[in-house]
């Protein structure tokens, strides 16, 4: 590049998608002096849809705006939680973050994943179409300009994941209310109901049941009930909602 002289600084949640002699702190960059701001962010390996507001020699400035010679610019990562337009929320997950699908399923958000690549301009069109926010720790992917919104996932392992979903998005949580395997709702089930999906010994030694309105997959408070009311009552503790 062969222009402006900017001065720029990205908040220490951000430093990991930038160069590691950005991650000091302010930095001096040459602009081509008609690029937009967003996409010298973008151009530095940031995501847009983590950075929050953007301040120009200490002003909010909008993503279009110029950088001209000699500003500071300072990059602050998305505020938490993180209000997303429009009702209800509900999310789109890539084909990476099956268990932490499953998580959001277990506490009553509405999480669709698709279980087969797809494709990146697949999943950015379901995102638009279904007004999902889409989540991925493929940074080619958030870049998608189709899609709706998307959040970048920080960690790879699955309890971290939730947390950071959790805390980034504040959604409403329903335990037990979801299918974990398809996204449907729950019901209540009689268990005369649902006794020819069941093997003999669960038939004998259990009595309340769940049944999934979409995909008809019967639940019960089977041997793993215990490992995931953990993740419930967690999830509870720390973000609100009702365990039962």
């Amino acid at each position: 590049m062969n222009g402006p002289e900017i001065t720029l600084e990205v908040a220490p949640e951000l430093r990991l998608f930038v160069p590691h002699d950005r991650r000091g702190g302010p930095t001096p960059l040459v602009t081509d002096g008609s690029s937009t701001l967003g996409h010298v962010i973008e151009s530095l390996g940031v995501p847009l849809t983590e950075a929050g507001t953007l301040l120009v020699n200490g002003s909010p400035v909008g993503r279009s705006h110029v950088p001209g010679p000699g500003e500071h610019v300072d990059v602050r990562a998305v505020e938490r939680p993180q209000r997303v337009p429009g009702a209800p929320l509900r999310f789109l997950l890539d084909v990476h973050l099956g268990t932490l699908a499953r998580r959001l399923r277990l506490l009553g958000v509405d999480a669709a994943y698709e279980s087969e690549d797809i494709g990146d301009p697949a999943l950015a069109a379901l995102s638009a179409r279904e007004r999902r926010v889409l989540l991925s720790r493929d940074r080619g992917l958030l870049r998608r300009r189709e899609i709706w919104a998307g959040a970048y996932v920080y960690s790879d392992r699955p309890k971290e994941q939730l947390r950071d979903v959790l805390g980034r998005f504040a959604p409403a949580l329903d335990p037990w209310s979801r299918c974990t395997a398809c996204n449907g709702t729950l019901a209540g089930a009689a268990k005369d109901s649902v006794s020819g999906l069941l093997e003999h010994g669960t038939q004998e030694a259990y009595d309340v049941f769940a049944q999934c309105t979409e995909c008809s997959r019967v639940y019960w408070r089977g041997a793993h009930h215990g490992h995931l009311e953990t993740i419930v009552s967690e999830a509870v503790r720390e973000f609100g909602g009702t365990p039962a």
